[in-house]
């Protein structure tokens, strides 16, 4: 038999650790979207940080023509408190209310045009490093997405590789997600994919989950199927449901507004006359799902609809994950 020197082997057990450690970590993000428009000083005393990986704060755009993004003050708190903790905080730019926004629309249609975009990427680079951003989530969606999106998506990635920030999206299958180039893969560090909305407000004739487990199955799939390797495959998650009939409103209903009103809701999926959102059992299932997929990780949007405790939806991902020896 042949024999190695005692270096060779310690550099041979140094990489099958790296390697084994890097897919663990592939396996294991948590993603959350918090929004900027809450008192983000006072919600982040309150996140489990340990629970996250990744923070994703939604929304910042472009607030004229050259391409100048805003920035909400709000912002610093979080962005320094979660640092603290070890968990990466990203700058969403886009989002759905962008998509149908004709003014904001029409804006990003000429950033990212040839003539704009090497101008519009130099600023967010520029931006990132000046907020101390760790990357820039790109969720562009819908009528938002056009030609130059695999363009702007290169140069962004760019950009933004040299100064190690990350560069990831949210895409939909039903929303734009047929104009995506599958190029734009390799330049992604993941995809949050959104496997919800599949019902809504939007056709109120049309009532039911909006998120069951074989819907967050078929959009991962379909996003597969196109070529995103399953470690880049972020399955996103809704802390929200959709009311209809007697319970129909144009918004969603926060998962903590349902279990303060509707006692043992957080074991099903369905209550009142009649409102559909993901409870304990199908988080746990699509947490479960995940892992057993090797998938690169859950999304959540959002944060602050959660409710601490044992009703906890975060929690149960968590525990999900920690059960599975993910760290």
């Amino acid at each position: 038999m042949k024999t190695f020197p005692r270096s060779v082997l310690i550099i041979a057990g140094a990489l099958v650790m790296f390697l084994v450690s890097g897919a663990a970590n592939a396996e294991n993000r948590v993603v959350a979207y918090v929004p900027n428009w809450i008192d983000l000083k006072v919600f982040s005393e309150t996140i489990e940080y340990s629970k996250l990986t990744h923070i994703n704060i939604a929304f910042e755009n472009p607030t004229d023509e050259t391409g100048t993004l805003s920035f909400s003050s709000r912002n610093e708190v979080l962005i320094a408190k979660a640092h603290e903790h070890h968990v990466q905080v990203l700058v969403s730019i886009g989002g759905g209310a962008a998509s149908g926004d004709k003014k904001l629309l029409n804006r990003y249609f000429d950033l990212l045009t040839n003539a704009k975009r090497a101008g519009f990427v130099a600023s967010l680079s520029d931006y990132v490093t000046a907020h101390q951003f760790d990357g820039v989530d790109v969720d562009i969606e819908g009528p938002s997405i056009n030609q130059d999106y695999g363009a702007f998506i290169h140069d962004l990635s760019n950009a933004l590789k040299p100064k190690g920030k990350l560069l990831t999206a949210a895409l939909s299958k039903g929303y734009g997600g047929n104009k995506v180039p599958d190029l734009v893969f390799e330049a992604f560090d993941f995809v949050n994919i959104m496997a919800y909305d599949g019902a809504g407000y939007w056709e109120p004739n049309s009532p039911g989950q909006h998120s069951s487990l074989d819907f967050a199955k078929s959009n991962v799939a379909y996003w597969l199927q196109r070529g995103l390797p399953k470690s880049k495959a972020v399955l996103g998650v809704p802390f929200y449901g959709y009311g209809f009939g007697e319970a129909f409103r144009k918004r969603d209903y926060p998962y903590s507004a349902l279990v303060s009103s509707y006692p043992g809701a957080e074991n099903s999926d369905q209550v009142g006359s009649t409102i559909w959102y993901n409870g304990l059992p199908t988080i746990r299932s699509k947490a479960s799902y995940v892992i057993e997929q090797g998938l690169g990780g859950i999304m959540i949007w959002s944060l602050d609809y959660d409710v601490k405790g044992a009703r906890s939806l975060l929690t149960a991902i968590d525990e999900i994950f920690k059960a599975a020896g993910k760290p």
